[in-house]
């Protein structure tokens, strides 16, 4: 049998664990394959564009709601309840295709891939149910697609804007079925964030 001391000490370790703050995110996985033909086909692109943070293939997701610093017993919830939110929900296609800037074009800041997506409001409707657990309001604006691809450590000018958008509108990518939503969590480190699957739930 345990003593009052170890009784005590796993007590404390447990409750430390939940306490514990893990920035979380919710979003899509892509095909190794289609992430992989999008890197390699920007490598001539970024030796001709000025100097930008470019996204690894490793660290490419369409995100459907970041959740930001989140306890460990917090996030179980939320995982929980988007598992059952998203029971019987059907899978969702996506198409990826064109290119833009946030915050526009014409002050850039973050470069991205844009797309379309067939499915995706009954997931959406999940997500923000689930995350109702964490107290978070409402979402400042409707989901739009993106893929991060560059953050810009300069805006750029019009020429280098011009060369981004034009190879986004030439990407030729096949679409994809999203089968699974998963709640990543992202732990900043020297070299850039590091992303971690929390959980991963299941589409119809």
């Amino acid at each position: 049998m345990k003593g009052n001391k170890e009784r005590n000490a796993e007590t404390q370790r447990r409750r430390e664990k939940n306490e514990e703050q893990l920035r979380a995110f919710v979003a899509i996985e892509l095909p190794d394959e289609l992430v992989g033909t999008i890197v390699s086909d920007r490598r001539e692109l970024e030796g001709r564009l000025p100097k930008a943070r470019w996204v690894s293939k490793e660290n490419q997701h369409l995100t459907l709601r970041f959740l930001g610093e989140v306890p460990r017993d917090g996030l179980e919830t939320v995982a929980e309840r988007l598992a059952a939110g998203l029971e019987g929900v059907p899978s969702v296609m996506v198409s990826l295709g064109g290119a833009g800037f946030f915050p526009s074009s014409a002050r850039p800041r973050v470069a991205w891939v844009g797309g379309e997506t067939v499915g995706i409001e009954s997931v959406l409707e999940g997500v923000d149910k689930a995350v109702s657990a964490l107290h978070l309001g409402p979402r400042d604006k409707p989901w739009g697609l993106h893929l991060t691809q560059a953050r810009l450590v300069k805006p750029w000018r019009a020429g280098a804007v011009r060369a981004f958008l034009e190879w986004g509108q030439a990407l030729h990518l096949p679409s994809f079925q999203v089968r699974d939503v998963v709640v990543f969590t992202s732990e900043l480190r020297r070299g850039g964030a590091v992303y971690t699957v929390f959980e991963r739930i299941r589409l119809a």
